[in-house]
């Protein structure tokens, strides 16, 4: 199979239940916010050597191939069939968000300040995920307001955002690396 289809050369391209619809359709404006998130936390990871973090990070990379699945699969056009196999349970995997966010919370000192994206280079590269998860959830928030995917997808992107968020300081804080304080103009 080649990766080259020639399908798209029109502008259009194909859904996951065969509608075809302009590149630039909010659909897959989500859809290329969803995979420039995956390709950032690739990026990220490249810098860090926390293994629980990498593992966490692998997964939920996964997991966004998963929303990109749901955001290509909308609710009111797409048979049952295709519905049960993209669903998405964003709430569960929010909830394990929520889980490594508390772990690593216990390790940080308490924020007390605005911080800048900082920290060194893993944790730099985290806080731009975070910036571009933001995004995704931008986009995705457009579909869901069309109900025409789950606020589950939301849900879970914006938890994710919070993770990144808290990564990236559990990132700064175990590389002894310090974070930088936002400093208000005069």
């Amino acid at each position: 199979m080649k990766i080259y289809t020639r399908s798209g050369d029109t502008g259009q391209a194909s859904l996951y239940n065969g509608d075809r619809l302009y590149k630039d359709d909010a659909v897959f404006q989500a859809l290329g916010d969803v995979d420039e998130l995956n390709s950032a936390l690739g990026v990220a990871a490249s810098f860090l050597t926390n293994k629980t973090l990498l593992e966490q990070l692998e997964i939920i990379q996964s997991r966004l191939i998963d929303v990109g699945s749901a955001v290509a699969t909308p609710l009111p056009t797409s048979p049952e069939n295709k519905l049960q196999r993209t669903h998405f349970p964003g709430v569960v995997h929010a909830q394990q968000l929520e889980g490594w966010i508390d772990a690593m919370d216990e390790h940080l000192p308490p924020l007390k300040n605005f911080i800048l994206p900082s920290g060194g280079r893993g944790s730099s590269a985290l806080h731009h995920a975070r910036s571009v998860c933001r995004r995704a959830e931008r986009s995705v928030v457009v579909l869901s307001r069309r109900q025409t995917i789950s606020l589950e997808v939301n849900t879970y992107l914006n938890r994710l955002s919070d993770f990144l968020f808290t990564a990236a300081r559990f990132t700064a804080h175990s590389d002894g690396v310090p974070e930088v304080i936002y400093k208000k103009s005069s």
